[in-house]
């Protein structure tokens, strides 16, 4: 199920991989194919992560079979679970047509992940592992600046869409909307440019399902940002883009924290201020404020 150990680093590179990575995942892999335990449950995790219907926005989570991993290897396991993966990945992207540089650059979040990880822990490991699911499933794709996510409107967004004039109802079909890290700054022409990349690609690959809208669920759309940064910033440009769906009341203050700086757990006394977004965070946290996370659509046609 894996390359052998002379093919593999050329794998890991296509996906992004850091480099500092490379070898002791090779030095690993034959940990887990001598072993037939780990085998096995490289086969389990690959086969159910291709389990259940696509895109509904709620893929299959792995996390049970994550936590089955010997301690020695639990870091890295991930990594070949996706790598497994990969061959039925490509098939469902040339099923659709995917070309090949889109795939590249959507699978290349596994290296992403791993960049995270390493920045917080300075170790090998995969940072957010269920999240990939989708992207080796087929549900999720990188177009220029920001991914889409094929999914299903709920049932609290579905009636707040469906008052807009559109026809929508719950399970109606509709596009996630991510902001990935590690790719430049959020500027208007860039989402302009993801989105028209966006409205292509769903029409020519996806044509039965026709989006009605794109959500988006981030701390990047918590109105109290307009507090700090000037009208002009790119993140005040970006919420413009949306509709609020609906508030939430429970803080998610170590949202911004993380992705911002990096480890949600580090001391408030202890954010640096260098840049207008990494002020707002810190100030507004160490004046007793909270963050959380804002619930914003558009209408999406496909062209």
């Amino acid at each position: 199920m894996l390359p052998d150990a002379d093919d593999l680093p050329e794998v890991l590179l296509d996906l992004a991989v850091p480099h500092e990575d490379v070898n002791e995942l090779v030095a690993l892999r034959g940990g887990v194919t001598g072993d037939p335990g780990a085998l096995r449950l490289l086969e389990e995790c690959v086969e159910a992560l291709f389990r259940g219907p696509e895109g509904s926005g709620h893929p299959p989570g792995l996390a049970e079979l994550f936590d089955e991993v010997p301690p020695e290897m639990a870091a890295a396991f991930p990594v070949y679970v996706f790598v497994a993966a990969l061959p039925h990945t490509r098939a469902r992207h040339r099923e659709r047509g995917i070309p090949a540089e889109i795939s590249r650059r959507t699978l290349a979040d596994l290296g992403r992940q791993m960049a995270v990880h390493r920045r917080r822990h300075g170790t090998t490991g995969v940072q957010a592992r269920g999240w990939l699911v989708r992207h080796f499933r087929g549900e999720l794709y990188q177009l220029g600046r920001l991914q889409f996510e094929r999914a299903r409107l709920g049932l609290r967004s579905a009636p707040v869409i469906a008052a807009a004039g559109l026809d929508a109802v719950p399970g109606t079909r509709c596009l996630n909307l991510h902001i990935p890290d590690f790719h430049g700054p959020l500027t208007p022409a860039a989402c302009d440019r993801s989105l028209a990349l966006a409205r292509g690609f769903f029409a020519r690959h996806f044509p039965e399902e026709h989006p009605v809208a794109a959500l988006c669920h981030s701390w990047l759309l918590d109105p109290q940002l307009k507090r700090y940064l000037t009208a002009d910033s790119h993140i005040v440009r970006f919420q413009e883009r949306f509709r609020t769906v609906r508030e939430d009341t429970e803080p998610a203050d170590t949202e911004p924290v993380q992705f911002v700086f990096g480890d949600p757990g580090l001391p408030l006394a202890q954010l640096p201020r260098r840049t207008s977004v990494e002020r707002a965070v810190g100030d507004h946290l160490r004046a007793g404020g909270h963050w959380y996370i804002g619930h914003g659509w558009f209408p999406f046609r496909a062209e």
